[in-house]
């Protein structure tokens, strides 16, 4: 009966996540889910000649008791046995909604938000640029926190912001692009 009833509000419990995560959602002017990565997202490095801009993001219906936001952008195809963390931002106001095209650590930044330097080496979006020959998977996640902020700067690597945003995430959404060379 106790296993039962420990089963039961499991599963309540992961469904009403699964709802509130239905109903938040991330859209973007500059990329779209399935779609193929632009030259302007694309990095100005490793010998790839994009525009490395980050692209505009917006989101709505985050979860009743959202306090904060990370964004980030992942590649899982990455060569590096773990990925390749090409962007974090945490630290997002929960009254923010967006972001727009080409924040820079100068600009565009929400107040209050940190970039991390995550895998780049730089506090910034650095663009895709898969080895020759590859198309890689990049995903950018908005993810809704139960927390005002994480208590990390901007050296913070993005494995350790994940473990953080996933100990603390409501809800996340997300935009898969491709690209390759």
């Amino acid at each position: 009966m106790l296993k039962s009833l420990v089963l039961a509000t499991a599963i309540a419990s992961l469904s009403g996540f699964a709802a509130r995560a239905a109903d938040f959602t991330l859209s973007s002017a500059d990329i779209r889910d399935g779609g193929a990565l632009a030259e302007a997202q694309v990095a100005n490095a490793f010998g790839c000649t994009g525009g490395n801009v980050s692209p505009q993001l917006s989101w709505s219906n985050a979860p009743e008791g959202t306090k904060s936001f990370v964004v980030s952008a992942y590649d899982p195809d990455a060569p590096t046995g773990s990925g390749f963390w090409h962007w974090a931002m945490f630290n997002i106001p929960a009254s923010v909604t967006g972001l727009e095209r080409g924040i820079t650590p100068d600009k565009g930044a929400p107040e209050g938000a940190v970039q991390s330097r995550a895998d780049a080496g730089f506090a910034s979006y650095l663009g895709a640029c898969p080895p020759a020959g590859e198309t890689h998977r990049y995903i950018f996640t908005v993810t809704a926190l139960s927390v005002d902020k994480l208590d990390l700067d901007q050296n913070a690597s993005g494995a350790l912001i994940g473990f953080m945003t996933n100990a603390n995430a409501l809800a996340k959404a997300a935009i898969t692009v491709t690209y390759g060379r």
